[in-house]
């Protein structure tokens, strides 16, 4: 009988996001909101958007192509496709179903799965639904691949600053150097309003931003108290955030990321005080008798934790930072992002490292898991894994645009959300080249995308499904 294979996780991972940015600083003063409202305030300080030439479809279109291609995978070797995503194009169509077109190319048509929404977790759902494919017996020896992709745009008003737009591939097999730890889990799962899509003629949501907050911070001491129980079952040993190396959030904004490291701090001092140093539980102490629901709406406490949490938060959480404050909420695909950041910050210092990830989808359902690192072979090692998806260079590429024009594009979208009949200026000269890009809709609804090719204008069309 064959042997389950081992250390099953991310072999691969790629990383798109558009080029087109609009920095928060101008976009607060364009708004009329007081300086630092956004970029203290959220924290955040660029956010990406699709023109009308890019959607989640072009966007997907372009990671999965570069991931195969820099990795050099025989789209053959591909066995299972899933996309998470909440970004609505179709209520029935699957976006794998458009992905499909570079693998029907090579004549594989054998792949199994599918999308997976749930708000911003969909990404984790077809990332869990992978892993368990290759540890399962229905498993036939060929790759997974895990596709999060979302463009968040928001109506006018105080959300509108929390949007984003990107697409991760990530390619799941075994001997991983990103290796999931299937043993340690712990999820949250329940009924709320906090952040929801009704209106299926538009494609905002309806958000109670103060619900939201307490339901992410909620579903986080759930996830972590039964992360921390299994942790310590399995392990004979406590479980406390000096257990981990780094840990990486979803994130709508910053400043939700910082509070929820503080968090975890608050809530091993909760469990055993020891576990903090004493400076720490002497300002800790007289939060210990607050309830639950009061310590989610008490200020003093959460200043309080970032201040005694924020040399941990600087060693183990900012490094994963970078790309969610750049590009923005990028819904499933934020918590990748997050991890891709920590591979671009700490790359050749990661080997032996856990990795702690918290992955939150509004409605809600929520689940804290972790990665055990180590370097891999080429080219499945962490240093090539960080140079591929080149961070650095595509922040560099990107090309800023003032308020006005962020503001007149996002008009544009909203017009032709759901329509027909319509052909975009096909203008690519903003798109690097090997992109994808959105050509046409036909009076069929039917979708057509074309692929940037060289430095020019040539482009190489694909069918629309």
């Amino acid at each position: 009988m064959a042997s389950s294979p081992k250390n099953v996780g991310i072999l691969a991972m790629e990383i798109y996001f558009p080029r087109t940015c609009v920095q928060q600083e101008a976009l607060e003063t364009y708004d009329g909101a007081s300086k630092g409202k956004y970029t203290i305030g959220l924290g955040q300080d660029c956010m990406a958007f699709c023109t009308e030439v890019e959607d989640v479809i072009s966007m997907s279109l372009t990671a999965v192509a570069s991931l195969l291609e820099k990795y050099e995978i025989d789209p053959k070797q591909i066995g299972r496709l899933e996309v998470g995503s909440e970004t609505v194009i179709d209520k029935s169509k699957s976006i794998k179903t458009f992905l499909m077109q570079i693998f029907e190319e090579s004549g594989n048509t054998d792949i199994e799965g599918v999308d997976s929404t749930n708000a911003c977790y969909g990404g984790t759902a077809a990332l869990f639904n992978c892993i368990n494919w290759v540890e399962s017996s229905s498993w036939d020896g060929r790759y997974g691949l895990v596709v999060c992709t979302d463009n968040a745009v928001y109506a006018e008003g105080p959300a509108r600053p929390t949007g984003g737009a990107a697409a991760i591939a990530m390619l799941v097999g075994p001997g991983a150097p990103i290796a999931f730890e299937s043993k340690f889990r712990g999820s949250h799962m329940s009924h709320a309003y906090d952040f929801y899509k009704p209106n299926l003629a538009s494609e905002y949501p309806v958000v109670d931003g103060k619900l939201s907050q307490t339901c992410y911070l909620g579903a986080l001491d759930s996830c972590y108290i039964r992360f921390c129980d299994k942790f310590q079952k399995l392990e004979g040993k406590p479980f406390s955030i000096s257990e981990a190396d780094y840990f990486a959030f979803h994130s709508p904004y910053n400043k939700l990321v910082q509070k929820s490291f503080a968090r975890l701090y608050f809530k091993d001092f909760l469990r055993d005080a020891s576990l903090v140093d004493e400076a720490a539980r002497e300002k800790l102490a007289p939060f210990s008798a607050l309830s639950k629901d009061e310590s989610y709406q008490s200020r003093d406490l959460e200043k309080a934790t970032q201040q005694v949490a924020k040399h941990l938060y600087d060693a183990k959480v900012q490094p994963t930072t970078l790309l969610p404050k750049q590009v923005g909420n990028m819904y499933t695909a934020s918590l990748y992002a997050a991890f891709a950041s920590l591979l671009h910050n700490k790359h050749d210092s990661l080997a032996g490292k856990r990795v702690i990830m918290f992955s939150y989808g509004s409605g809600l359902t929520a689940t804290m898991f972790s990665f055990q690192l180590q370097n891999g072979q080429h080219p499945f090692s962490l240093l090539n894994i960080a140079m591929v998806m080149n961070v650095s260079g595509k922040l560099k590429s990107r090309l800023e645009f003032p308020p006005e024009k962020f503001v007149e594009t996002l008009k544009l979208m909203e017009h032709r959300y759901g329509s027909k009949d319509f052909v975009t200026s096909k203008d690519c000269s903003l798109l690097a080249s090997g992109t994808y890009y959105l050509t046409e809709v036909d009076s069929m609804y039917r979708r057509f995308y074309a692929k940037k090719s060289g430095d020019g204008d040539n482009t190489d069309p694909i069918s629309a499904c």
